[in-house]
C-alpha cells in the first residue's frame, strides 16, 4: 500500500468507519490485509459522498448505484467493483445492526457474476528450475530454497508461509499447522524433500542470519520476519536465474502448481481441498478444469483423430 493510499484509507477511519474495521478484525477474524482493503474501498466511497454532501447515515440505493457507476466509469475491473459493493454490504449490515441506520441500502443491489478465468501455474519441469534457483551455499540461499520447497509441497498461501511459527512445524511427524482466512487452523503434510530442506536451514543458515530471537521461522538479515512482500522478490529474482518468464510468476503460482499437480496426480478433490484450506469445493473445482483442458489438448495433439 503506498503512502498516499494509507492516508487516504486511514483519514477516513472516523466514526462508524472505524468502529466497522475494527469489528471486522476483532470479532469477525479478518485478517490485516482484508482491514486495509475494506478500509481502502470505505475511503474512496465515503470521499465520493463527501463530494456529494451526503452523509453515511443519509446514503440509499440511489447513492450506492452511482457510487458504483462512478467506479465503473474510473476504469474499475469488475474484480474492484464487487468487492466495493461486497464491502459496503457488510458496512451497511453493521451500521444496521449498531441502529445507526433503519435499512441496508445495498440489500437490493445484486453482485455481478464475473467470469471466472483459470488460474495460471507451471509445468512440473519450471517448478524443479524454480526450487533450484536459489543459492544454497550461503545462508539467505538456503533460506528461500526452503521456503519454496515448503511452498510447494504444502500449497500454503504466501501469507501462511511468512506468518508460521518454529512451533508451527513439525519435522519429526512431517507436518506444519497453517492458519489461513479468519484464523482457520488446518494440518497439512509437507513431504521429505521440504522435511530435509526446513531441517538443514534451521540447523545450519537460520541462526546465522539474525542473533534477534524470532519465534517465526523464516527471518530476514535484520531479525525480523519475512513479509509477502520480501518472498515475492525473492520467486521474481528465482525466475530470472532459471530462465523461467516473469510474467508467469504471479503471487499465488505456487500454490495453483502444488493443486493442478495433485489432481494431475490422481488426488482426491476432496483432500485437495482440504489441504488449500477451500471452505468451498466450488473453489477447488477450478482445478479439475484445467486438468481437464490439459487432457483434452494431449488428445487432439496426440489422437490420429484427435
Amino acid at each position: 500500500m503506498s503512502n498516499n493510499m494509507q492516508q487516504r484509507a486511514t483519514g477516513a477511519e472516523q466514526g462508524p468507519v472505524r468502529a466497522y474495521l475494527d469489528h471486522i478484525v476483532v470479532e469477525k477474524g479478518l485478517s490485516v490485509n482484508t482491514r486495509l482493503s475494506y478500509a481502502r474501498d470505505l475511503a474512496g466511497y465515503t470521499a465520493w459522498l463527501k463530494a456529494a454532501s451526503k452523509p453515511i447515515e443519509e446514503a440509499g440505493p440511489d447513492e450506492i448505484s452511482a457510487f458504483l457507476k462512478h467506479l465503473k466509469d474510473d476504469g474499475k475491473s469488475v474484480r474492484s467493483y464487487t468487492r466495493a459493493l461486497i464491502t459496503l454490504r457488510g458496512f451497511y449490515k453493521f451500521l444496521l445492526k449498531k441502529r445507526i441506520v433503519t435499512a441496508n441500502p445495498c440489500a437490493s443491489i445484486d453482485i455481478p457474476r464475473a467470469p471466472r478465468g483459470l488460474p495460471g501455474f507451471l509445468k512440473v519441469e519450471e517448478v524443479e528450475r524454480l526450487l533450484g534457483a536459489p543459492d544454497i551455499t550461503v545462508p539467505l540461499g538456503l533460506r528461500d530454497k526452503a521456503m519454496c520447497e515448503l511452498l510447494y509441497a504444502t500449497g500454503v498461501r504466501v501469507s501462511e508461509l511468512v506468518g508460521l511459527k518454529l512451533n508451527d512445524v513439525n519435522l519429526q511427524a512431517g507436518y506444519i499447522t497453517a492458519f489461513g482466512k479468519g484464523s482457520k487452523e488446518r494440518i497439512v503434510p509437507m513431504g521429505e524433500s521440504a522435511m530435509h530442506w526446513i531441517g538443514l536451514y534451521l540447523s545450519e543458515a537460520r541462526a546465522g542470519l539474525s542473533k534477534v530471537a524470532n519465534k517465526y521461522i523464516f527471518i530476514t538479515q535484520r531479525g525480523t520476519c519475512m513479509t509477502r512482500q520480501n518472498f515475492w522478490v525473492i520467486l521474481k529474482r528465482s525466475a530470472l536465474n532459471c530462465g523461467i518468464d516473469r510474467k508467469k510468476i504471479k503471487p499465488h503460482i505456487i500454490r495453483h502448481s502444488f493443486a493442478t499437480h495433485l489432481l494431475e496426480g490422481g488426488a482426491d478433490l476432496r483432500i485437495v481441498q482440504a489441504m488449500l484450506g477451500h471452505s468451498d469445493i466450488s473453489t477447488t473445482q477450478i482445478y479439475t478444469h484445467i486438468t481437464n483442458e490439459r487432457l483434452k489438448n494431449l488428445h487432439k495433439k496426440n489422437h490420429p483423430r484427435g
